[in-house]
């Protein structure tokens, strides 16, 4: 199950919306979260809860709650905390583009402030450290298209969703892939997926899509270190595969 060998880096010498909002009217005052904030502070209310509290309005297709609910399930709650794009997050969870700027602004805030006191590097050599970062995916609704971004060093420099839905290689086009390592400097990817279906056993479309990043990250000098699927609380490596 999964590679047990650490990862090795190779050598590369190449030439070269606009919606009206909609309070949250059907619960009691005291148990929305804004109110269950002011009586027992944030640290007793949920994930979504919390999201729930930027958002401050749902949609009039959508509540607040459900809306916050569907944000955390479907996207993932490590997911949110980096993401970066609004446009990316408001077309993938289909939310407006205000709501998706209200919970990027409030995660970048935290981000910044968790940086300046407690940020520690994250180093991923194996598989199996590298499954221990994404474990949390393999619990997710819907299949999501993970990618770790590594420096020279095995050091985490940047983490990313690149999609949400099923894999193919007609949807994953290696410029969504390898186009973070560029911008953040990595010169090694490792790409992640869960199967919800909780069997890890990677698919044919999971195995073409790896021999196409493969082949695309030799062409730029950017390692595909491995290729992960997760399911439930195992993990399967389709570069053994392939």
């Amino acid at each position: 199950m999964g590679q047990k060998q650490a990862y090795t880096f190779r050598d590369f010498n190449l030439v070269l919306d606009d919606a009206p909002y909609l309070l949250v009217r059907d619960s009691p005052v005291d148990e929305t979260p804004s109110a269950k904030m002011q009586k027992y502070g944030p640290g007793n209310l949920t994930p979504s809860e919390l999201v729930a509290v930027i958002l401050g309005t749902g949609t009039l297709d959508e509540e607040v709650m459900p809306m916050a609910r569907r944000v955390v399930s479907e996207y993932g709650e490590r997911a949110l905390i980096t993401e970066t794009d609004p446009r990316k997050l408001a077309d993938i969870l289909a939310i407006p583009v205000e709501k998706a700027q209200q919970i990027i602004a409030a995660c970048e805030l935290g981000r910044r402030m968790f940086a300046t006191k407690h940020g520690k590097p994250v180093f991923i050599r194996s598989a199996s450290q590298a499954f221990a970062h994404l474990a949390h995916i393999g619990h997710l609704p819907k299949e999501q298209l993970r990618g770790l971004y590594l420096n020279s060093r095995h050091e985490l420099v940047y983490e990313e969703v690149i999609s949400v839905g099923s894999l193919t290689a007609n949807i994953v086009h290696p410029r969504e892939v390898f186009q973070p390592a560029l911008s953040h400097g990595a010169v090694a990817v490792i790409i992640a997926h869960n199967h919800p279906s909780g069997i890890p056993t990677p698919t044919e479309a999971d195995l073409t899509v790896t021999r196409q990043l493969k082949t695309a990250g030799h062409i730029l000098g950017i390692e595909l270190l491995d290729h992960l699927i997760i399911a439930g609380e195992i993990y399967e490596s389709c570069i053994e595969e392939i």
